[in-house]
């Protein structure tokens, strides 16, 4: 998991945790403070940490090569020879990124990209290769080439241009379900408000009543981190292209999906998607990040993103934050008024509001501690060994009070070690508050072969970030929210802001958080971490939260579940979970179609037929083979699909359900991407009747395994009414869009760009 130091890193801090003296692990375990945990820790990391560092992130070089250019750039070629110009941009892009700003090879990734943007018809992005691959000394003998495509560029966008001009181009009749938002405000709603208690923390609840679908808060993060390497694109025919990863399509500040990245000038490995980005990303922590890019892929995202925290905030912003902290433990008899707990109050999306986030130090296991503390020591050796102290840690600022003046210990080189070591303990502190208020950025990624009638696609996780306002949120089981992402939305500042901040923020990631069903007031509002009662067994869930997060959980689905169990004994049948995904195992005898049970008997591990007259036993052993079986029949069709083989794909699914000693309920979530499954592959051979019953069937199941009201239920909803569209039935498709609008609303507000195709649906069918 690329959020955790890599394995060898993991394994070398191990083996030195082991080897450390009885003596000094029991001082280092007893430490209370993170500062203290940091100068401790600082006596113990070593020059033989650094070069076995040095040693390992060799296999992540960030270094510009020409040669790796040049393959890019050939693989580029062969893409677009066969017309997937997706992934010729991917190809040419990447050659971009790791050639040297000398190197000949710049100029001609520039100019083929700008031939395969052209094609995508992204224009103005092509104008924009254009100069760069002039400027980079494109061979003046074949220059005509790119003034002919630059002409043609021109005569696209004006055209583009007219078409917009032309009043008839417009819809006059609108409805009022346009797409025009006012100005989008951070913060949370009116009708919630911010509570305290020792047990809970801060957290939020209902002031007043809420009604589902209302916005509760909207909040952008503190900052992130892209997690490389998991996004993979499909090419044509659904082949997983080489230059896929998430790393290589998106902006490593905003997010954006973008063809045309900005590369990063001293590092093969940085992008964006605009100058602009680039240019703030700079200001704001890369310049410190570029020549340690290779040591931060060994140390992991969430070691990278305390760093970006910590370079963001400043030694201003730090010394703020700090200054409450001072008197905690001074005794309340020595003050008019005891001062409140900076940790119990909520400071907007400011960096104090990041900095009082719990971070669990004494509830970390040693060992835990011990790696996060020496992965961030040696992060901080490698930062003071790379050149001056970062410019928002100007030595003309105060210095702390446990902090050397710059006139001891050897003037300006002790003071920018004095400052360098408040540095690396805040990291370290956010370093260990990420551990349990890292929030995972999603979006959907398309399965399925571009070109399919019927798109599958999957929530991956692309970044991880911390995010001021969202950590106020607890966790349930059942929560009452739904949290929808957006990455390179153009948002309104407010008024008061410098026009440099507006620039800062005319991009990036947001969360907007609903209410996902009705909310009372004095309720608390609650969204889930993870482990959800639907898809997870009680004991479970409790178990993994525990381990991650540090409480027991007793919210309503767990207290409910875990009283129905001490009534009817049912905890046996609950651990099934891991067969059927949820308490029903939902699996099906294959003598009578009854339901399988697990079986109660100490003895007896399996399944047994709920018909007493039928009584037909399943040992768990032959279940599990089963559906192991069933997963990779399905992920051999899947792959026939892609190949634009439905009808062996068909074959083989058909084949797979076909009466045997177990078969699945149609709520089983296996049976419902197999069901899903049946209809890509009918609909591919243009058979919409059949593909639409399959497809109805898969929504029977999400819709027992996520909920009636989830946003996973709309969305496949929202196939379905696309294959009724496509095939011209409009009695089916009329009836399911109103379900559509309904839970897309709920979950992603009536601005989301499936209502509005949803709209156009319904407007041509209607008319």
């Amino acid at each position: 998991m690329m959020d955790l130091p890599c394995i060898q890193w993991q394994d070398y801090v191990a083996q030195k945790w082991t080897l450390l003296e009885p003596e000094l692990k029991e001082k280092f375990t007893s430490l209370l403070e993170i500062d203290d945990v940091f100068k401790c820790i600082l006596t113990l990391t070593t020059q033989e940490d650094l070069d076995f560092v040095q040693s390992i992130s060799a296999a992540y070089s960030v270094q510009k090569e020409a040669q790796k250019a040049a393959t890019c750039r050939e693989r580029g070629n062969s893409s677009f020879k066969i017309r997937d110009f997706t992934a010729a941009a991917l190809h040419y892009s990447q050659g971009i990124c790791v050639n040297p700003l000398s190197s000949e090879q710049l100029s001609l990734c520039y100019a083929n990209r700008s031939a395969v943007l052209y094609h995508l018809q992204h224009y103005q992005d092509s104008l924009e290769d254009i100069d760069r691959a002039l400027k980079h000394g494109y061979p003046s003998q074949l220059s005509h080439k790119l003034e002919d495509r630059r002409t043609q560029c021109l005569r696209h966008l004006s055209v583009d241009q007219k078409g917009k001009d032309n009043p008839a181009s417009k819809n006059p009749t609108d409805g009022g379900k346009g797409t025009s938002v006012g100005p989008l405000s951070f913060g949370i709603c009116p009708q919630a408000a911010i509570g305290f208690s020792p047990e809970k923390g801060r957290h939020l609840v209902a002031a007043e009543r809420i009604a589902a679908g209302e916005v509760l808060l909207h909040d952008r993060p503190y900052s992130c981190v892209l997690i490389p390497g998991m996004e993979e694109v499909q090419g044509k025919g659904g082949r997983q292209d080489a230059e896929g990863g998430v790393e290589h399509r998106r902006c490593h500040r905003c997010l954006t999906e973008t063809l045309s990245p900005v590369p990063c000038e001293g590092c093969s490995y940085t992008r964006y998607c605009s100058t602009s980005c680039q240019r703030d990303a700079w200001e704001e922590h890369h310049q410190w990040e570029c020549s340690l890019g290779a040591d931060l892929r060994v140390m992991g995202v969430m070691s990278q993103l305390a760093l970006r925290v910590t370079l963001k905030a400043g030694l201003k912003n730090i010394q703020m934050a700090k200054e409450p902290i001072r008197n905690e433990h001074t005794e309340p008899e020595s003050r008019d008024s005891k001062p409140p707990d900076p940790c119990a109050s909520h400071y907007g999306d400011t960096y104090r509001s990041v900095f009082h986030l719990q971070h669990h130090l004494n509830r970390h296991s040693p060992f835990v501690r011990f790696l996060s503390a020496i992965t961030i020591a040696t992060l901080y050796l490698k930062l003071s060994k790379a050149g001056p102290p970062p410019a928002s840690w100007d030595l003309s600022r105060p210095l702390q009070a446990n902090s050397h003046p710059p006139g001891e210990e050897g003037g300006t080189g002790a003071a920018w070690n004095s400052e360098l070591w408040l540095m690396g303990s805040v990291v370290l502190r956010h370093m260990l508050q990420l551990r349990c208020n890292a929030q995972a950025i999603t979006t959907l990624q398309d399965t399925g072969a571009e070109n399919s009638p019927v798109q599958s696609s999957r929530e991956i996780r692309i970044a991880t970030a911390m995010f001021p306002t969202l950590s106020l949120l607890n966790h349930s089981c059942c929560p009452n929210t739904s949290l929808a992402f957006s990455t390179g939305t153009h948002l309104s500042a407010d008024f008061s802001e410098s026009v440099a901040e507006k620039r800062s923020k005319a991009s990036g990631v947001t969360v907007t958080v609903r209410a996902a069903k009705d909310i009372s007031p004095g309720q608390e509002i609650l969204h889930c971490y993870g482990p959800h009662s639907r898809r997870m067994a009680t004991q479970e869930r409790q178990c993994l939260l525990q381990e991650q997060y540090y409480f027991l959980c007793q919210c309503e689905a767990c207290t409910l579940q875990l009283q129905s169990e001490e009534e009817d004994g049912s905890e046996g049948r609950l651990q099934c979970s891991s067969v059927g995904g949820n308490p029903q195992s939902g699996l099906l005898c294959g003598k009578c179609k009854g339901s399988l049970n697990r079986s109660s008997e100490e003895r007896g591990k399996g399944f047994i037929c709920s018909q007493a007259s039928c009584g037909h036993c399943v040992a768990f052993s032959e279940v599990n083979q089963r559906l192991q079986e069933m997963k990779q029949d399905l992920k051999k069709a899947v792959d026939l699909m892609e190949r634009e083989r439905p009808d062996e794909a068909l074959r083989l699914l058909r084949r797979t359900q076909s009466p045997s000693a177990l078969s699945l309920a149609e709520t089983h979530p296996l049976q419902g991407e197999l069901e899903d499954a049946m209809a890509r592959a009918y609909a591919t051979m243009g058979h919409w009747s059949n593909a639409a019953s399959h497809l109805e069937r898969s929504a029977v199941a999400i819709g027992n395994q996520y909920g009636k009201e989830s946003i996973e239920l709309g969305r496949q909803l929202f196939k379905l009414a696309k294959l009724h569209f496509n095939g011209g039935v409009r009695g089916p498709a009329l009836s399911v869009i109103p379900r559509v609008r309904e839970l897309l609303c709920l979950h992603c507000g009536p601005q989301c760009e499936e209502l509005q195709e949803l709209q156009a649906m319904e407007d041509c069918l209607i008319a």
